[in-house]
């Protein structure tokens, strides 16, 4: 009985088919190799690979990362890569997080200590 659910649940879970690089846990896709060197200079990879987003939300974090952070400005080929890399790897999912709880299920307003 406990094979046959394991199998199901194997069955049903999608084929990771690539390859995550060891040290960083970065997708190895092309232009993995810019994101590895540009992003993990400045802080932990598990920031990139814990986001979602699409390109444009993508530019705008490295635009920040630039404005307020002193990342460097990238030439177009390399900033380029770097994003067809992070949109292709890391794009947005629908409901990533919890729906707000209710009002109805919060914790009502404490009663004041005597």
């Amino acid at each position: 009985m406990k094979t046959a659910v394991v199998m199901v649940l194997l069955a049903s879970m999608p084929v990771l088919a690539a390859e995550i690089d060891a040290s960083s846990g970065l997708v190895k896709s092309p232009g993995w190799e810019q994101v590895r060197a540009h992003c993990g200079g400045c802080h932990s990879h598990a920031l990139v690979t814990s986001q979602r987003a699409d390109r444009q939300t993508w530019l705008d974090m490295i635009r920040w990362m630039q404005a307020t952070q002193n990342l460097w400005q990238f030439d177009a080929a390399t900033e380029a890569q770097i994003l067809d890399y992070l949109v292709a790897n890391y794009p947005p999912q629908p409901n990533r997080r919890r729906a707000p709880i209710p009002p109805s299920l919060m914790p009502g307003t404490p009663e004041p200590l005597q």
